[in-house]
């Protein structure tokens, strides 16, 4: 749902910054790892420690590095694949470590097993998400399908925490964490519903 506004992104927005990384030198691997370190503790240091909204703006300075990565790389004229494999690798450490820092704030501070099984759902269902397609890719079928892929887990996830800490309204991410479980579950049924499609296709098409 959010990929149609990634080329705005990347060739307005992140643009100077784009230009001053490659200026400089910065591999676009620097700017995938600096960005998951960086999404990483903030999850992990500022919603550990009850700070949610300033954990959220840590964490956003640094998420945008999944959009210049790949510009930087493409703009450079790079040929091999790896910067794929390492940025899609790390994602799923950022993921791991922005649903579990959430799920250690409902630990700790709001004390709420509910809200902190419904992180680890979307945790564990935002994994399977990627590696259905992955899988999928492997064995030559298309799963690139769902209602619930990464870019929209992260902004529904990112902005109504912002706005339950700030302005005291915890039910917006309430609301935000049973979305997301139920369109994380929906994506994964709906990759896997695809992947048979395509499979029965194949082998009927080969008897």
């Amino acid at each position: 749902m959010l990929d149609r506004f990634k080329q705005f992104w990347q060739g307005v927005m992140l643009a100077p910054f784009i230009n001053l990384f490659i200026r400089l030198g910065i591999s676009p691997d620097v700017v995938t790892l600096v960005g998951t370190l960086g999404v990483s503790f903030g999850a992990l240091f500022f919603f550990a420690q009850g700070w949610v909204w300033q954990g959220v703006l840590f964490i956003t300075a640094f998420v945008f590095s999944d959009l210049i990565d790949g510009a930087m790389a493409r703009k450079t004229g790079r040929k091999d694949d790896f910067g794929a494999f390492l940025d899609s690798t790390l994602d799923r450490i950022a993921d791991g470590a922005l649903f579990g820092g959430l799920a250690l704030f409902f630990a700790w501070h709001r004390e709420s097993h509910l809200y902190l099984v419904l992180c680890l759902v979307i945790l564990v269902m935002g994994a399977v998400t990627s590696y259905a397609r992955a899988k999928a890719d492997h064995l030559g079928y298309d799963a690139k399908v769902g209602i619930a892929e990464r870019p929209d887990r992260l902004v529904g996830m990112l902005v109504p925490a912002f706005f339950a800490d700030l302005l005291d309204l915890w039910w917006l991410l309430y609301v935000s964490l049973w979305a997301l479980a139920a369109a994380a579950t929906v994506t994964v049924v709906q990759r896997i519903w695809v992947v048979r499609r395509q499979a029965l296709a194949r082998a009927a098409a080969q008897a």
